[in-house]
């Protein structure tokens, strides 16, 4: 995970509405006037902090004719739990964070956006194994992904997630057997320089 958005999320959560929303929305779906009325805030207040909440897409809408309903994104925070936790235990994710060389890092903070969200990908070889090698290092090695797993992943990152998935393949990221991915050790990636 970017330490950028790890900051990003945990500033959006430093504000005790958006904790009131959050635990609201864990209860079901909500639709504005509802959660205005149980919070007692005026619905305009109540949508400035579901946008904030939208932007670390912690939550989501759905429309039922004419309502529109929001929904907590349980994966995103127990995804953003499990980082501040691997943070406490020095696990590799952080590591490779702080490891990463400063020309990485500015090729890294050129293409993200302040909240994850990938630009372009780079046409640059260089370049582009730089991003990949950073988004890769959020799947663990060893741990067999879906499919559908690895693109919710990369989706996170970028809506091509075809073109990325392919990417991760063709320079030894990760090998595909039968439908399942895996992470190959970095000693197999496709080297940068």
């Amino acid at each position: 995970m970017q330490l950028s958005r790890l900051v990003a999320f945990h500033k959006t959560m430093g504000d005790p509405t958006r904790i009131r929303i959050v635990y609201l929305l864990s209860q079901g779906p909500l639709h504005g006037q509802a959660i205005a009325g149980k919070l007692g805030l005026t619905p305009p207040t109540i949508t400035h902090h579901l946008h904030k909440l939208r932007d670390i897409n912690l939550v989501y809408t759905r429309r039922d004719k004419n309502t529109v309903y929001y929904h907590l994104n349980d994966s995103v925070l127990k995804h953003q739990a499990q980082a501040i936790g691997n943070i406490i235990n020095h696990e590799s994710e952080l590591e490779g964070m702080i490891n990463e060389k400063p020309e990485q890092q500015k090729v890294i903070g050129h293409f993200f956006t302040g909240d994850g969200k990938l630009k372009t990908i780079p046409a640059q070889r260089k370049k582009k194994l730089i991003i990949f090698e950073h988004l890769i290092k959020g799947l663990k090695v060893g741990v067999k992904y879906e499919e559908k797993e690895i693109n919710e992943y990369i989706k996170r990152f970028h809506d091509d997630y075809a073109t990325i998935r392919r990417e991760f393949i063709i320079n030894h990221y990760m090998y595909r057997e039968k439908g399942i991915y895996e992470v190959n050790p970095p000693e197999m990636w496709a080297k940068i320089d």
